[in-house]
């Protein structure tokens, strides 16, 4: 049995995470600014309320444990990364910074690191017929958002404590990673929960409005293949960024019609230019994790959709 601390667990990885893990056995920390997440049951052995911008939070959480799975963040989704910048450079920027050191301190045996496809550059993503992105894509580096460029910045931090002090690190490049007890709402929701809500809400017939033309890509990984591929990656001696992301790439406008028709609605979609809509194209090149892991994301969009959407119907018929 190992000592798990996971960060970020109030949130929709975090959770699903510590709750994996602790169905297989493990003793499981969590810890959090705060606890907005919708699993009902206890999902952890021990629960923390920290800040973990503060070291000494930061040396409280890692005390005791073997393994840290850091997925802490001031994050959102398009119309939240749009906006802000400063706030999510310095909170997750620190809350990197303290952990990776109270894990030094604390000896701790490995630490995964979530990163973002935010890193990839703007210039490859400039085309809804996008080149999926392979890992050496990211530098010469030009992410399209303040929180790429952090993603960035922790990404070669891990790697000098690495180089410098022996850190033991695992890096993932998450590819819109969604599912169930995810944000839906709010404003930091991402686009698959977005247009589920927006579906859920519509009257039948109705009408939903979708940001931008609709013909911008992307890929959406569901939530078990990221958890799978973020352990066998920490159970790899891989040590450079991988992508964990689904090589399915679709247009809004194709996930959008893909949850129309699970939910039985008819519903017309109309488009809003003034919305926010992030880089044109975005898709995972998959070719190293298959050589590196022997494995890849293998659950389709519209398989992710069926077990999504039902859960967000269901917390927007409840309100």
């Amino acid at each position: 049995m190992e000592k798990i601390l996971i960060c970020g667990a109030g949130g929709f990885i975090g959770s699903h995470m510590a709750k994996r893990l602790s169905e297989e056995g493990n003793f499981v920390r969590v810890v959090d600014i705060k606890w907005d997440g919708f699993m009902d049951e206890p999902y952890y052995s021990e629960k923390l309320t920290l800040d973990l911008r503060e070291k000494e939070n930061c040396m409280k959480a890692t005390k005791g444990v073997d393994i840290v799975f850091q997925f802490a963040a001031d994050m959102g989704g398009i119309g939240y990364i749009t906006q802000i910048g400063a706030d999510i450079m310095k909170n997750s920027s620190l809350i990197n910074i303290n952990m990776i050191q109270a894990s030094l301190e604390n000896k701790i045996k490995k630490i995964f690191f979530s990163s973002s496809a935010c890193i990839y550059p703007e210039y490859k993503q400039l085309e809804s017929n996008v080149t999926a992105l392979r890992e050496d894509d990211a530098i010469p580096a030009q992410p399209d958002q303040f929180y790429g460029w952090e993603k960035l910045y922790a990404e070669k931090l891990y790697e000098g404590y690495g180089k410098d002090y022996g850190l033991n690190y695992r890096i993932a490049r998450f590819h819109n990673i969604f599912g169930p007890y995810g944000t839906y709402d709010g404003g930091k929701e991402k686009a698959p929960a977005a247009l589920c809500r927006k579906v859920a809400l519509a009257s039948n017939p109705g009408e939903i409005d979708i940001w931008g033309d609709g013909e911008q890509t992307r890929s959406f990984c569901y939530i078990d293949d990221c958890l799978e591929g973020c352990i066998k990656l920490m159970n790899s001696d891989y040590k450079e960024p991988l992508n964990i992301g689904s090589d399915e790439m679709v247009t809004i406008n194709e996930m959008a019609d893909m949850i129309i028709e699970i939910s039985g609605k008819k519903i017309t979609k109309k488009f809003d230019s003034s919305k926010p809509q992030g880089v044109r194209g975005r898709n995972s090149d998959n070719t190293l994790i298959k050589k590196v892991l022997g494995w890849a994301p293998s659950t389709t969009l519209k398989e992710g959709i069926e077990k999504t959407y039902p859960w967000i119907a269901e917390q927007v018929n409840k309100k």
